[in-house]
This record gives structure tokens, C-alpha cells and sequence, in this order.
């Protein structure tokens, strides 16, 4: 069983709330999302594993069990090049649960018109393999998401 931790401190609000039918309609994988404090901060592994895929705006972490998890830090903002994301390590680092991954400003992800909302995605899951799924109530990095049964 793998748990999966929130990579932000916010408000869960579930996949089905995001303004982007890719995510909403859990085509990406089962999961839920965060609509982020509004302040600069630090996005944290949700687990322990290996960086497998890293983006200003998004970061895919696998674990020991095979489980990729995906964090994309808010909606559309790969269309951000970079602007106002700071990467803290590498492809293929191994890190810990709650280790800063990306410096980011929701602040201005929103004076750039994109919605700061943030996704955490059990990638190649189904539903029903995961437990626990919070969608609602406020949560710190670190707070449980669900778990990968």
C-alpha cells in the first residue's frame, strides 16, 4: 500500500472541480486536487520514490512499488515557459516524502490568467484501486491524500 500525501497546503477539493476536462474526467488517472494557499511556496513529494519526469509546472514521482504519482502545479501553466517556477531537483533524484521539489507563486499564476488549482494524479490506477480519496476540507503538505490500495 502506498499513501500519498499532499504536495501542498490548501484546500482538497477533488478532480471533479477542475477547470480542465482532462483532469476532471480522471482520463490523466483517479486522484483529487488543491487549490493552493496563495502565497510562494515549495510543492513537496507526496511520496517517497525516484523524479521520473520534472517540469517547472509539474513533477511525476514513482515509488518502490511502481506507482507514479503526477503533481502539476496548476492549470495550463505549461503555457508559463517556466515563468515563476523553480526547480529544487533533478530527473532522476531519488526523494522523500515532504522533500521540496518546486518553488512556485500561485499568486502569480493567477495575474497570468491560468488557475493555480493543482491535480495530484495516481497515474495508470483505476478508481476503485484507491482508498481514502479525500475531496473536500483543508489540508497541509504532508495531510493524506488516499492511498494506492
Amino acid at each position: 500500500m502506498t499513501t500519498v500525501t499532499s504536495p501542498i497546503a490548501g484546500r482538497a477539493i477533488g478532480l471533479a472541480a477542475v477547470p480542465d476536462p482532462v483532469f476532471s474526467g480522471a482520463m490523466v488517472g483517479p486522484g483529487t486536487a488543491v487549490d493552493p494557499v496563495r502565497e510562494p511556496h515549495a510543492a513537496v513529494s507526496p511520496v517517497d520514490g525516484i523524479i521520473v519526469s520534472l517540469h517547472p509546472h509539474a513533477f511525476v514521482v514513482v515509488d518502490d512499488q511502481g506507482h507514479g504519482v503526477l503533481t502539476h502545479l496548476g492549470i495550463d501553466t505549461v503555457q508559463l515557459n517556466g515563468e515563476g517556477f523553480e526547480l529544487l531537483v533533478n530527473k532522476g533524484d531519488t526523494v522523500t516524502r515532504g522533500q521540496e521539489v518546486v518553488r512556485w507563486n500561485p499568486v502569480a499564476v493567477e495575474k497570468a490568467g491560468k488557475s493555480p488549482i493543482c491535480p495530484i494524479v495516481a497515474l495508470e490506477a483505476t478508481a476503485d484501486s484507491l482508498g481514502d480519496l479525500l475531496e473536500y476540507g483543508d489540508v497541509k503538505a504532508g495531510d493524506q491524500l488516499f492511498y494506492w490500495k
